[in-house]
């Protein structure tokens, strides 16, 4: 099948780049644009208690208001506020009131929204829509930055604004100088390691453009299947495909190229050589790319809504990549022939490759050794892991040079943490009976008097009289990891036992929401996690109609999934002191480590088999595939791994984290994995690897012919 399909791109090249192109530009045309998505409530089962609570409030209090913003004035030389300094407070909220903003209903303050120590005062932006969110409550809190300054002038006051719309504003556009920063930083990363590796400027640049149609394609994909298929999927995605379609793409290119100019060598003619190339080197790209779109879409089996989101997405793109890699790719390059490697002529000699060779003789002459050093490095580094804690903050990592960022730390010091986001107890009566006002106090007084809880408001009981809400203050953070063990725990527990009879009492806000998430993620480590390690192990098993190979490579590759989690700890937690890292982090590493890094793994295997079916000895095939692959292997790790290193220049924690695990779980997987412990396994193993596979059987990997042509292709070259 792949022979006929690099075969159809070589010899119809024209067709196949103009149909891409065409691709392209329609579906760019006809895709509807992502939209980001904030609210995580959205995003977990209604089984859960702040869904629940959610959607009851909802219900019992349509005209409820909430506080898309806050606005936080203190005097510039931070002293307490004087009667005047609280009077141009007033002054500054009607002249903000007056501009009527979009989708914003009021800005009001009030003589009890003064800090207790009278130093701090608040103004809150009530938006006239449920989405705190709204991209027009976001614009109109932008607006309302730039409008305060002039209203704050000949006072002696200054201002600062929190809460979730403006931390959202301040995300975005943090994110939006990242995406560009990664963008730019990996173009620049890809084309220079592409030079170093074939020394050819068009080798440099045209797996950019790929990419680059790729990606267009891959993102209007994901648009219109979230549009028609009702898949949830959001804009803030973009950043983790660019390094995802850029790095696999990459990746899957390197391995064409490599086995292309492998062919040149031997003496094919360019357009053979490339048929050839996609023929011998399709199967391993298709199973690399099945075994990471089958652990992306394990996530589909997550509680967590984005992770559903994010699954399919990462799915589309590399799928598109799969295709991009037989079709496109072949095509362009056969236009070339071999001036795309023009001004280098080193793809007309068979390079030395001193290391590779000295690599794979160690690798076959003493496989125990190597085998006991490379796993010993994994387990060392895997015990970090044990000390993994779960951050579920996400502002914590946004830069400290934020507005919003900064007036949260002002707030902080004259009120509770928790009071630009009380968390809501709903009471609801059993029976549909008007709720007792006394009993709704004595309630009331009960939860005041859990630990942590700074003040409950009186009840708010709705029109129909059996439903009552109340806000609670907490003492931490709404997203902290007090706050959450508080909601979880003492809050909910003193909610549920203090409940009036024939009432229910339920907790809501974003903490509980975070609390929510915190047990979907454990659910989700259970169950996706060998979800996709069984899906990968299928397709190994398909690849190498092999039993035994499949086990202990996805061993090997647990290894280094805890081994690169280990290694993210001790440097996040451990040197740089951080409270605790991602709490999707160990779902990330997973399928980026597991998933991607198995390319490798395959790349190797299939080398492997490849030179035992030809009747080599499983030490020397194992010598010569190690030989052989690691220029491969090595250049593609570099790049892929370099892609994901970008992140970390990233000024936000969480994206630095994730560039970290995941670049340092592939360089893992590369280096330690696939060059050593893979094949020195392998070679411990001899042919019992391959069981119940046949050694002599031939290639399964060759398209209708290749058997026949090889030991032709293989003469002609002994004879040059």
């Amino acid at each position: 099948m792949f022979g006929r399909i690099g075969r159809f791109s070589v010899k119809r090249p024209w067709l196949t780049i103009v149909a891409w192109i065409i691709a392209a530009v329609a579906l760019s045309a006809l895709a509807p644009s992502l939209k980001p998505a904030n609210d995580q409530a959205d995003f977990l089962p209604s089984r859960f208690e702040s869904v629940q609570a959610a959607k009851t409030a909802a219900a019992a209090f349509p005209q409820s208001e909430e506080s898309a913003a806050i606005a936080v004035f203190q005097r510039t030389d931070g002293g307490k506020l004087t009667d005047a300094d609280k009077a141009d407070v007033a002054k500054v909220a009607a002249g903000l009131q007056d501009k009527k903003y979009e989708n914003i209903k009021k800005v009001q303050t009030s003589p009890e929204a003064v800090s207790p120590n009278g130093e701090i005062a608040l103004a809150t932006v009530v938006p006239s829509v449920d989405d705190l969110y709204d991209e027009a409550v976001i614009k109109a809190v932008k607006t309302l930055r730039q409008d305060a300054k002039q209203l704050l002038d000949g006072t002696a006051l200054k201002m600062g604004v929190t809460g979730p719309a403006a931390s959202a504003l301040d995300a975005g556009e943090s994110s939006g100088d990242t995406d560009a920063m990664i963008m730019m930083a990996t173009l620049v990363l890809i084309i220079v390691l592409l030079a170093v590796i074939f020394r050819s400027p068009l080798i440099a640049f045209l797996p950019v453009l790929m990419i680059a149609v790729m990606f267009t394609v891959a993102m209007a994909l994901i648009a219109i299947a979230s549009d028609v298929a009702g898949l949830q999927a959001d804009s803030g995605i973009s950043a983790l495909l660019i390094v995802v379609l850029f790095g696999v793409g990459t990746d899957y290119i390197l391995f064409l190229l490599f086995r292309y100019r492998e062919h040149l060598r031997a003496g094919q003619e360019p357009k053979e050589a490339l048929a050839d190339a996609v023929a011998r080197v399709g199967e391993t790209i298709a199973s690399a790319a099945g075994a990471v779109i089958v652990a992306f879409l394990a996530l589909l089996l997550s509680t967590m809504g984005s992770l559903k989101a994010m699954g399919p997405s990462l799915a589309i793109a590399v799928a598109v990549t799969l295709v991009a890699a037989l079709t496109l790719v072949p095509a362009v390059f056969s236009l070339l022939g071999t001036k795309a490697f023009w001004p280098s002529k080193a793809w007309k000699r068979t390079p030395k490759n001193r290391l590779a060779n000295r690599l794979g003789d160690t690798v076959a002459r003493r496989p125990a050794v190597v085998a006991a050093v490379s796993a010993g490095v994994l387990v060392v580094l895997a015990v970090g892991a044990l000390g993994f804690k779960a951050e579920f903050d996400s502002d914590s990592s946004l830069p400290k040079n934020l507005e919003s960022v900064q007036a949260m730390e002002q707030l902080q010091q004259g009120f509770s943490a928790g009071q630009t986001d009380p968390s809501l107890i709903l009471v609801t009566s059993q029976g549909g009976a008007k709720l007792d006002a006394a009993a709704l106090e004595d309630f009331r007084g009960e939860v005041a008097k859990t630990e942590g809880v700074s003040d409950v408001s009186p009840a708010l009981v709705s029109a129909a009289g059996d439903v009552a809400q109340f806000s609670a203050v907490l003492e931490h953070r709404p997203a902290s990891e007090k706050a959450i063990a508080l909601v979880s725990g003492d809050l909910r527990d003193t909610v549920h036992r203090a409940a009036p009879d024939g009432t229910k009492a339920i907790v809501g806000g974003t903490t509980a929401v975070l609390a929510d998430i915190e047990v979907a993620v454990e659910h989700d480590y259970k169950l996706v996690f060998p979800v996709a390690g069984l899906a990968i192990m299928i397709i190994l098993g398909l690849l190498l109609r092999s039993v035994v190979a499949p086990f202990y490579l996805m061993i090997s590759v647990g290894l280094g999934f805890a081994a690169t989690l280990g290694a993210t700890v001790w440097l996040f937690q451990g040197a740089k002191g951080e409270s605790g890292l991602l709490f999707m982090l160990p779902v990330i590493v997973y399928l980026f480590v597991v998933a991607i890094g198995t390319d490798y793994n395959i790349l190797m295997v299939a080398r492997l088999r490849e030179e035992v079916r030809r009747g080599t000895s499983p030490r020397e095939a194992v010598k010569q595939a190690v030989a052989q692959s690691a220029p491969t292997i090595g250049s593609a790790a570099v790049i892929l791994a370099g892609t994901f290193g970008v992140l970390m220049l990233a000024n936000n924690s969480l994206l630095q984290q994730m560039g970290f695990a995941v670049s340092f779980g592939i360089l893992l997987t590369a280096f330690v994995m696939a060059l050593l412990l893979v094949p020195t396994l392998t070679t411990m193993l001899g042919a019992k690897a391959w069981w119940p596979g046949r050694r002599s059987a031939p290639d399964a990997g060759l398209g209708s012919g290749d058997e026949q042509r090889e030991p032709a292709m293989a003469a002609g070259s002994a004879a040059k």
